[in-house]
């Protein structure tokens, strides 16, 4: 193969090119990377000049990337992964957790786990800042993979061979449910008593809605009540909508809800929490430390996963 020189390509051009196409709007990505709209906009050109490729469809309202242009951008993000990865790499030789650590949590865990866990991190990491983000485990992944984020907090497994994932803790899961329930008039409540339509869930892309679903035994049907979130769970079920099961660690700090709601324990159910980073990262072995400390700290009423 001849010898192609890469005087003419630059990485800043191709993260011009991958920000447009994050948000299909020029303005927006011009704006992030902290260019001008029309720095922006003729750096792309060049960049499509020197490819000799239209990478972009582009009109006042509409701006989305063409079939030759879909295959270019994604070897562009390969290509700003591994300029990452070697800036990591050499990162590393002065301490792989100082500096700036960002961390994303999934939202059903973040609240009622991250401030007790905080004041533990700062004394054993007094070099480490972290950026910490609190969203639903898809598009958190979705950052990890291109390298937006270091490290997720979720709920495994996650069905991935290009991420690692390190097992933490179990997390119990309790039973909620409206005083005087039906179901919470017997001494002992199984799993299999649990559905129907008065089970709450949370909306299509929380974890916690499948691992409800997987925990109970059931599949979707169109009965099931939706909740936006897991506050918005709790005051449902404090309303005698129906009943639900929340993670452990959500009951913390829940004593304005004691004289509505009654919490049952659940035999065998319960949720795995891991720490999930890139498989490709070289920080690995130092990950595998910090998962290490974390399963250390658990919470007092999760189990350790040795």
């Amino acid at each position: 193969m001849a010898y192609i020189p890469l005087s003419g390509l630059s990485l800043r051009d191709i993260e011009y090119v991958v920000a447009v196409d994050d948000l299909r709007n020029f303005s927006r990505a011009a704006e992030r990377c902290g260019v001008s709209q029309a720095g922006l906009s003729e750096q792309v050109r060049k960049l499509e000049a020197l490819l000799d490729v239209t990478i972009f469809e582009r009109s006042r309202r509409h701006v989305a990337p063409t079939p030759d242009g879909t295959r270019l951008i994604a070897l562009c993000r390969d290509v700003l992964v591994s300029a990452r990865t070697l800036i990591e790499v050499a990162r590393a030789r002065s301490g792989p957790l100082d500096g700036v650590l960002r961390i994303g949590v999934i939202a059903t865990l973040g609240p009622y786990y991250i401030p007790g866990l905080l004041p533990r991190l700062r004394q054993k990491y007094p070099q480490l800042s972290l950026q910490l983000t609190e969203s639903m485990t898809a598009p958190m992944l979705h950052k990890l993979r291109h390298n937006e984020l270091d490290l997720v907090l979720a709920a495994l497994p996650l069905g991935s061979d290009a991420l690692h994932a390190e097992p933490l803790f179990e997390e119990p899961f309790l039973g909620v449910f409206p005083r005087n329930h039906a179901l919470t008039q017997t001494d002992e409540l199984s799993l299999e008593e649990l559905g129907g339509s008065d089970l709450l869930l949370l909306e299509d892309g929380h974890c916690l809605r499948d691992q409800a679903l997987s925990v109970c035994g059931l599949s979707e049907h169109g009965s099931q009540r939706l909740a936006t979130s897991l506050e918005m769970l709790w005051h449902m079920v404090g309303a005698g909508e129906g009943y639900s099961l929340i993670p452990q660690l959500a009951l913390r700090n829940r004593a304005e809800m004691a004289e509505l709601v009654d919490v049952r324990p659940m035999t065998g159910a319960s949720r795995t929490i891991g720490l999930v980073w890139r498989g490709s990262d070289p920080r690995g072995p130092a990950f595998r430390e910090f998962a290490a400390f974390l399963r250390d700290h658990v919470p007092s009423d999760c189990t350790p996963i040795e």
